[in-house]
């Protein structure tokens, strides 16, 4: 048996309107050894049906898409298959564009033009657990969020040693994989001490406690 056929493939749904990007897309990421393309959409509601039926890994999902847009449709599949990853993948970066996407459940966000490159990062981080911010729309969704809140900054002085060294690897983008091995920790006991970070500091999600460590002068 060869190396190759040991690779445990992640599986992508394109959904993207613009037929060169999609086949550009599909050729890139076939490329790579560890990514296949299961699939191809062109609108939101053909979109959610293909996730249904393919229970794809990762979507690839663009926002300006025909009868109903990438951030309907995202929640509609994160609602449905809500281990399945979704890597935006847009040219809009007005702020309430940004937001509402992440709001309705996507857990990369990447800017048209970027670089294979960022793209194959995102795709990977989502695959792992992890957020990915394009640096454009970063900055804009740190100036969204809200300061913490004195209940939040109070909390802060609870956090364990070790809570402390998960929390400064999530702030710094790790994965709870990556985070595992470096701590030299289970993936679970990884999970646990996320989780207790997150109830601790009063937030729903891994972005909004890097806020607060980041707003708080916790992790520089």
């Amino acid at each position: 048996m060869s190396a190759d056929s040991d690779l445990t493939l992640t599986r992508i749904l394109i959904v993207e309107d613009d037929p060169m990007m999609q086949l550009g897309l599909e050729q890139s990421l076939s490329s790579q050894p560890t990514l296949t393309v299961v699939g191809r959409a062109e609108d939101g509601y053909t979109a959610i049906a293909l996730a249904k039926t393919l229970t794809p890994d990762i979507v690839v999902m663009d926002i300006g898409l025909p009868r109903l847009d990438g951030i309907a449709a995202t929640q509609q599949i994160k609602t449905a298959l809500p281990t399945t990853r979704v890597v935006m993948l847009t040219s809009h970066t007005s702020e309430t564009e940004v937001i509402s996407a992440l709001s309705s459940g996507a857990d990369a966000y990447c800017v048209k033009g970027t670089s294979v490159e960022s793209l194959l990062a995102a795709i990977a981080a989502a695959t792992e657990g992890a957020s990915y911010l394009d640096p454009q729309v970063a900055r804009l969704v740190m100036d969204h969020l809200k300061p913490p809140t004195q209940s939040s900054s109070g909390m802060i002085g609870q956090l364990s040693q070790r809570e402390m060294e998960v929390l400064t690897l999530m702030v710094e983008g790790h994965s709870n994989p990556e985070i595992a091995a470096q701590l030299f920790l289970s993936p679970n006991t990884v999970k646990t001490h996320v989780r207790g970070i997150m109830n601790k500091l009063a937030v729903d999600d891994r972005v909004q406690a890097a806020v607060v460590a980041l707003r708080s002068g916790l992790v520089p």
